[in-house]
C-alpha cells in the first residue's frame, strides 16, 4: 500500500511511503500569486507530482492521509485563509483523481509520537530517530514541514495496518 501523507499549507509537504519506508518526501509545490511575492499552491504541479509517483498503482492500494488543520489562535484572517484554500485544493485534487483521503487531527499523530506541546522542531528530530537514513534530507531547521508529512504518513501506516 502506498502511503501519501501530507502536510498542508504553501510550506507544506507531501510523502511517499510504501511499507513502512519513506520513498520520497517533497515540499508543497507553489508558486507567485500577484504582484507582491506571495506565495499559493500550485494545484496543477501538485497533481503532476502524485500522478507521476502512482502509475501503475491500483486506486484502492493508496491511501492519502491529509493532516486535518483549523484555524489556529492569534493566525491572522488573510493567512488562515489562505491555508484553508491550500487545504481545499489538496482536497479537490485527491477527489478528482478519487484517491481516497483520510484525515487526521494534528493532536492525533503527534500524541502518538509524543510530542504534544513541544517545539515545532521536535517533529524533525522525531522522523530522524525513526528514520535515520533519509536524516540528510532533514537536515535544515525548515525541514520540519517534511518530517511532519513523513510522521503523519508513518501515524497511518503504524495504526491502520490492521486494515490491509
Amino acid at each position: 500500500m502506498l502511503i501519501i501523507g501530507i502536510d498542508p499549507g504553501i510550506t507544506g509537504s507531501i510523502c511517499f511511503f510504501q511499507e513502512g519506508k519513506i520513498l520520497d518526501v517533497i515540499e508543497m509545490p507553489n508558486m507567485a500569486e500577484g504582484k507582491k511575492n506571495k506565495k499559493q499552491v500550485n494545484g496543477a504541479q501538485i497533481s503532476y507530482e502524485i500522478t507521476s509517483r502512482i502509475k501503475g498503482i491500483k486506486k484502492e492500494d493508496i491511501k492519502v492521509v491529509i493532516e486535518q488543520v483549523s484555524a489556529m489562535p492569534g493566525q491572522g484572517v488573510t493567512s488562515m485563509f489562505n491555508f484553508g484554500q491550500s487545504f481545499g485544493i489538496l482536497k479537490g485534487i485527491c477527489s478528482a483523481m478519487q484517491l481516497p483521503m483520510y484525515f487526521i487531527r494534528p493532536a492525533k499523530w503527534k500524541k502518538y509520537f509524543n510530542l504534544i506541546n513541544s517545539e515545532k522542531d521536535a517533529s524533525r528530530t522525531k522522523a530522524i530517530e525513526i528514520f535515520p537514513y533519509f536524516s540528510s534530507e532533514l537536515s535544515r531547521k525548515k525541514d520540519s514541514n517534511k518530517a511532519d508529512a513523513i510522521l503523519i504518513a508513518s501515524f497511518y501506516y503504524e495504526t491502520y495496518k490492521i486494515d490491509e
